[in-house]
């Protein structure tokens, strides 16, 4: 049993300790921050550095003997153990360097910040030292293409199966797809677009009026699709149409796969984009549900006049259905229907390979379009009908990933939010807020509106709340597949 556990095991750790080591070595850019503007929070860098550092020299050593080729059982133990664990260490100069914060917020906020959820659970966001800013934003920043594929990318020489890594943290129903013939190059193929993406919307923030600091904070947070700001405003503290806009414009282009967008620029055209059903949708249910709210926010004259009303939809809408989490008022206080609404549709609006969280459109359209098939079916049992999407065919094995990752999904929603309400939350506030992190939106809607925050939830609630983020980071498959016994046999 212990020579199986160690097979499986020792392998896994001996990663671990490498992506550890490299994540002390990050640690050193909130440090220096630190040590620049002479704040406090270098005691709490200082010690996460080294600890992290320690931990992860330790684990490789160890078990630097045991490595070998990673396959698929390895890919999913890895990518668990690196999102739950990461976190841990990120939170030590959270906890070392806030007063009052115990470990349950800080672990949330950096599992939140990890996951890109930004959940959080801190006020006076206003006068945090810059470098705890600086933290929580590129926390979200790193975790958006993700920890894991950013080793595939730089990591190389590590000597493991880079696919099964890339397969087990990478989001979607397309797993197995390929953009090159090495995953490496995939891996730094994305990762170059994040970056040049990141980059285009400094640059966009600085020219639209924000602060370089706050426009390289909003950036990180906006193109992760994360939604952690330096204001408790959140976007509603400069109160500008022309940052909203951009913002509008990359939560809406990295709700998009990026997939996507490395073959429109391999090919130089826009022609994909337009030929791609997933990425349609994804542009249709944003124009429908900003038209939608827009409607409601202007017949119930919750705003003075309708451009008024457009500005304040287009903003909260995109934002929301992306899973971003930003916000420019209390869409708490908006006609019922429009949170709702907002909310369902973070369900499954976002694109596969996107940095949103979510079922994803295309297992949405798998689902739909299976829906149909069956009608048929019933009316014609001896019919041949396949099922297609963009003229490319979907197997049956994909349609039953799909119908069986939406049954787990709906199924957690409900235990979820019966544990929380079984725990003293309102039905409201207990049911949006495992949404909200089961999808890695962040905002809910009551208690944990987007005026509110999770802190006023118990220990109990917001360890759940982390488990939702990280099974919603990881497409719940990846985790629970672990606690299976055909898993730990060799």
């Amino acid at each position: 049993m212990f020579s199986n556990l160690r097979y499986i095991l020792f392998p896994v750790l001996n990663i671990t300790g490498a992506v550890l080591t490299a994540f002390a070595v990050i640690m050193l850019l909130p440090l220096t921050l630190a040590v620049v503007n002479d704040e406090p929070s270098v005691t709490g860098f200082g010690y996460g550095a080294f600890v992290t550092f320690i931990v992860g020299v330790f684990l490789f050593f160890l078990t630097n003997k045991n490595k070998r080729e990673l396959v698929a059982r390895d890919g999913f133990l890895l990518a668990t153990i690196i999102w739950a664990c990461i976190p841990l260490f990120a939170s030590i100069p959270l906890y070392v360097s806030l007063p009052g914060l115990s470990f349950t917020h800080a672990y949330f906020e950096a599992i939140s910040g990890t996951t890109t959820t930004c959940a959080t659970v801190l006020t006076g966001l206003d006068t945090l030292p810059q470098s705890i800013n600086f933290w929580r934003c590129f926390l979200s920043w790193i975790g958006g293409m993700g920890i894991l594929v950013l080793a595939v990318a730089i990591l190389p020489l590590l000597g493991v199966g880079g696919a099964q890594i890339f397969k087990a943290e990478a989001s979607g129903p397309m797993k197995d797809s390929k953009l090159t013939p090495r995953i490496a190059d995939t891996a730094k193929g994305l990762w170059w677009i994040y970056l040049t993406l990141t980059v285009a919307c400094v640059l966009a923030y600085i020219i639209a009026g924000m602060s370089v600091f706050d426009a390289l904070l909003h950036a990180f947070t906006t193109v992760s699709l994360g939604g952690f700001s330096s204001h408790d405003a959140s976007f509603g503290y400069w109160n500008s149409d022309t940052i909203e806009c951009v913002a509008i414009f990359f939560m809406f282009i990295c709700g998009a796969s990026f997939s996507l967008h490395f073959v429109a620029l391999r090919k130089r055209s826009v022609i994909p984009y337009l030929h791609n059903v997933e990425f349609l949708c994804w542009l249709g249910i944003c124009v429908v549900a900003v038209s939608t709210v827009t409607l409601i926010l202007w017949d119930s004259a919750y705003y003075s006049s309708w451009d008024v009303a457009l500005r304040h939809a287009a903003f909260n809408v995109i934002s929301t259905i992306s899973t971003t989490g930003f916000s420019t008022s209390d869409y708490n206080l908006w006609p019922i229907a429009t949170p709702i609404l907002m909310l369902a549709c973070a369900c499954f609006s976002t694109c596969g390979g996107s940095t949103g969280g979510g079922i994803k459109m295309l297992r949405s359209i798998i689902l739909l379009k299976q829906t149909l098939r069956e009608f048929t079916l019933l009316l014609h049992p001896k019919a041949v009908v396949p099922l297609s999407i963009g003229g490319g065919s979907i197997s049956n094995r994909v349609v039953s990933q799909a119908v069986a990752y939406s049954q787990l999904w709906i199924v957690l929603i409900l235990l979820g939010a019966i544990v929380m309400m079984a725990t003293g939350l309102d039905l409201v506030t207990a049911t949006s807020a495992i949404i909200a992190c089961l999808t890695n939106t962040g905002p809910g809607l009551g208690v944990v509106g987007p005026t509110g925050t999770f802190a006023q939830l118990s220990d109990f609630q917001l360890w759940l709340c982390s488990f939702c983020m990280l099974v919603g980071r990881l497409e719940m498959m990846t985790v629970f597949v672990l606690f299976t016994r055909a898993f730990w046999r060799l």
